[in-house]
């Protein structure tokens, strides 16, 4: 590969305009020749630069509503050609092909135009052709052609002509010709995907998946993995979509959590009041609901004092100050919320470590998505967990049917269990968590666990009643025996809301009437692994 190849010639064709006129008056500025298309060289036409048409080149017009303009063998073999290989140019020579040394294009939006939503026909025809052809050409023959793809190259590629009088280097357009590559993947991925969903696919024969990098982390969970943070344009609100105010970088952990914590506080909406979510290793601390944000939190704070040192919090509704000034009284990682007013700002700007982010609004737990699970081999791909149980869904299995005040916790606990790892079990009182069981190997163990947990808080806060007296309890799963039900029974709960579907069913509602239990079956379970 030669090193320092010089340019003199280079076809511009962009979709996204930015920067457009100040690298073509640089590439101008140093004698380089310019060939465009369509609004491309018109842009650079007005700024007054000359400017070569590609259908002056090819001896053909622009056609087809401009489906054909650089779909051209006097353009591919300018920029395919190996310019040490004899027969190429002797080729060059006899077919009048002129050798093109730097490409320049970006994509028709493709993506965006799917997010906006538009229709299938619009969608088709901006899936782009002649780009993708152009920029795999140029990055197969990164050994003569300098290949760019991203408007935010431009001012590399400035300095790179500067530093090598008006050449670039081999490792230089090898970095871009990677950057060339995924690009056309994760465009291709993109229109695959999309169309997947279009014609109605589930499971494709193939499925690609393609993010750009957002941001370098320091490291993974641990200090010896490296990691990165890739975005793939949804435009869902939360920790990817996110304005962070103030704070160090978000590491890998603090991504996985906050996004925890923000999808889990989703579930409530905020015209029925302030909901407050307290997170550690991707599990709920405490949850709660309150007449003010304030009263949320502290109630959240309530259920587990210890845990939450160095967490997340995620606020369902704007945060305010009193609440912050409430929060930074321990050390917080991040606090996550649709909004935050001016005051609660001044209030965090003393934790000069504490991450503040806001998203503007919150995601919809009930929109369809996919989430990608890397394994040995391949990738598991689902849908998101957008199932929603609501009141009128329940059915009351046993002989007690419960109170209004207990199907409205029983409600709270089951939205919170979604979120928590399986075996997942929620104790829930007057609207707040007051014992989360999480991850367990056994149900019944992760029922004990958030049962210890809600008497070790009444002990160090001293209080004469366990707060699981009166409370419910949710199960993300079916109980498989009746021991767990029992033990949430022997903590004070007096309702219970569950799946259903056990084998064993007929013995747990038995259980249950025994113990004047009421319980709701959901029919509906939400494993979390």
């Amino acid at each position: 590969m030669t090193n320092l190849v010089s340019i003199n010639r280079a076809l511009l064709s962009v979709s996204d305009k930015t920067g457009l006129v100040e690298l073509a008056r640089a590439l101008d500025a140093r004698g380089v020749e310019l060939l465009s298309t369509g609004g491309t060289a018109a842009m650079i036409r007005d700024a007054g630069l000359k400017v070569l048409d590609v259908a002056e080149v090819t001896g053909y017009p622009e056609m087809m509503d401009g489906r054909i303009k650089t779909l051209h063998p006097l353009v591919h073999g300018g920029l395919l050609a190996l310019r040490d290989n004899e027969d190429h140019l002797a080729a060059m020579e006899e077919h009048g092909i002129w050798p093109i040394d730097l490409l320049v294009v970006n994509l028709y939006p493709f993506e965006t135009t799917v997010a906006k939503g538009a229709d299938y026909e619009t969608c088709v025809e901006n899936i782009d052709i002649g780009g993708p052809a152009m920029i795999r050409a140029a990055a197969k023959n990164h050994g003569f052609v300098t290949t760019v793809v991203d408007p935010e190259d431009y001012d590399v590629l400035i300095g790179e002509l500067e530093r090598h009088d008006g050449a670039t280097c081999a490792k230089y357009r090898r970095k871009l010709a990677q950057i060339a590559f995924a690009r056309t993947a994760a465009y291709d991925a993109a229109v695959s995907n999309w169309m997947a969903g279009a014609v109605g696919v589930d499971t494709p024969r193939r499925r690609a998946v393609a993010g750009k990098l957002a941001q370098s982390l320091r490291y993974g969970e641990n200090p010896h993995q490296a990691a990165a943070f890739y975005k793939d344009g949804d435009t869902r609100p939360g920790v990817g979509t996110a304005v962070q105010h103030q704070g160090k970088e978000l590491s890998y952990n603090n991504i996985n959590d906050t996004d925890a914590a923000f999808e889990l506080v989703a579930e409530f909406d905020p015209a029925e009041g302030p909901v407050c979510a307290i997170i550690k290793h991707a599990n709920p601390c405490g949850v709660a609901r309150g007449k003010t944000m304030l009263e949320a939190y502290r109630a959240a704070f309530q259920t587990d004092q210890v845990s939450p040192f160095g967490g997340i919090i995620a606020l369902n509704q704007t945060l305010d100050a009193e609440t912050a000034q409430e929060i930074a009284r321990i050390f917080t990682e991040v606090v996550i919320a649709p909004d935050v007013t001016d005051e609660a700002k001044a209030v965090f700007a003393a934790k000069k470590n504490l991450r503040l982010l806001t998203t503007g609004g919150l995601p919809d737990p009930r929109a369809p998505g996919k989430t990608w699970r890397r394994v040995s081999g391949g990738y598991l791909v689902q849908d998101r967990d957008y199932g929603r149980v609501d009141a009128d869904d329940l059915k009351v299995v046993t002989k007690r049917a419960p109170t209004e005040a207990e199907l409205a916790d029983l409600m709270f606990a089951w939205r919170v269990a979604k979120h928590v790892k399986s075996n997942a079990i929620v104790y829930v009182k007057d609207g707040a968590t007051v014992g989360v069981g999480a991850g367990q190997m056994s149900r019944v163990d992760s029922t004990r666990i958030a049962a210890q947990k809600a008497r070790d808080m009444a002990q160090a806060l001293g209080l004469d009643t366990v707060p699981t007296k009166g409370s419910v309890v949710a199960s993300d799963a079916f109980f498989p025996f009746s021991d767990g039900l029992i033990t949430a029974a022997e903590a004070g709960a007096t309702a219970v809301i569950q799946p259903g579907g056990s084998m064993r069913d007929d013995e747990v509602i038995k259980a249950a009437d025994e113990a004047g239990l009421a319980m709701v079956f959901t029919g509906m379970r939400h494993f979390r692994h």
